[in-house]
């Protein structure tokens, strides 16, 4: 007789939900300092950012609440309407009048009253489609046809950063399967190719990455962006030069509450403050993974493998482009950069995540 996997219901990751909160409320007050400036400029309003950002995180702990007592295994038999969602809004956004275009890229939707950007929940949404291939002995391509639709969809934003996250999501789902190592690794060099080739037909990605080139052999050859970046990294020191005190964040630092809040936080904090956020988000996604490691089932692992990726691979792309280790992205800093979208997709995957926590395989 076949010994059944015995599932044993507990409390949720108290550590997870702690590291989620603390996080969270952290990359509030950072978004509170790094955003004065450029709110009373644009807006006459020094905390129009934080505000908007507290309502977000408001609304992400409630869905992080409601979908961590909702059970996981729903989810997959949604996994194909999720998949539709995601090309439709990727569709939509590319549509003018539909889509808002800002800094040259069209990442959000206009819904009137408000905007939201659908790459950040299409991470969420395509983690739960790929997962719900795990274990059903799909072919490779039944995960490598929607892959590179919707990867080649969020390229034509541009958006870059979340193509890579995207990617990322699909090869650790494809690695939990089982499928050859050997073909993972060919897709991976053919993807590499394709990419570099994405980035030198277009004039803007051209300019990042050479951009990129020119700070490693000399910074000050680098973009205007690059250089502040560095300027403000260095300022910072080892101690910093305290809370409140930056003065890159004065308009001289594009972005700095959104894609360079972590260079507001290094000049302020300096490399302690900086290291301690690296360790912070190194810790959830550590958390993450002991859970993967219990899942009571593919799905659950799969999925919550994702999750950690995802965040993992684009806190590494966010923090590794403002130290010039790889080039500019624009993509987020999880639960630092301000983005309430960002943020509420963010908190509703740890709600699932915490579920599958709850559900442990003994």
């Amino acid at each position: 007789m076949r010994k059944r996997l015995k599932i044993e219901k507990r409390p949720v990751d108290r550590k997870l939900l702690f590291l989620t909160v603390g996080l969270s409320l952290f990359g509030v007050l950072a978004i509170t300092d790094a955003s004065t400036p450029q709110a009373l400029r644009y807006f006459s309003d020094s905390f129009y950012f934080v505000k908007s950002q507290i309502v977000s995180l408001v609304i992400g702990l409630i869905s992080l609440i409601i979908f961590s007592k909702i059970d996981f295994r729903i989810w997959k038999k949604f996994s194909v309407v999720f998949l539709v969602v995601i090309l439709v809004m990727l569709i939509v956004v590319l549509i003018p009048g539909f889509g808002i275009k800002s800094l040259g890229a069209r990442r959000w939707i206009n819904l009137g009253l408000v905007s939201f950007q659908p790459s950040e929940f299409v991470k969420l949404f395509f983690a739960v489609y790929v997962s719900s291939l795990v274990g059903a002995k799909k072919s490779l391509l039944s995960f490598l046809i929607p892959t590179v639709i919707v990867a080649f969809l969020v390229v034509l934003q541009p958006d870059m950063g979340t193509a890579l996250v995207i990617l990322g999501i699909a090869s650790s789902a494809i690695f939990i399967e089982g499928i050859n190592l050997f073909k993972l690794i060919s897709l991976s060099l053919v993807a590499s190719v394709v990419g570099l080739a994405t980035v030198l037909i277009s004039d803007y990605r051209r300019e990042r990455l050479m951009s990129f080139l020119n700070s490693s052999n000399d910074p000050l050859t680098g973009s205007y962006h690059v250089k502040q970046i560095l300027l403000g990294l260095g300022l910072g020191g080892f101690f910093g030069t305290g809370l409140g005190q930056s003065r890159q964040k004065f308009l001289f630092l594009p972005e700095s509450a959104t894609d360079s809040v972590f260079v507001v936080i290094a000049e302020e904090l300096g490399f302690l403050g900086a290291v301690t956020v690296i360790l912070l988000l190194g810790l959830l996604v550590y958390r993450i993974f002991k859970i993967a490691l219990g899942s009571p089932d593919r799905f659950a692992a799969s999925f919550t493998t994702c999750v950690g990726i995802w965040i993992g691979l684009q806190s590494f792309l966010n923090i590794g482009s403002m130290v010039v280790l790889v080039p500019l992205t624009g993509i987020p800093l999880p639960f630092f950069s301000f983005g309430g979208t960002s943020l509420i997709a963010l908190l509703t995957s740890i709600g699932i995540v915490l579920n599958i926590s709850k559900n442990q395989g003994g």
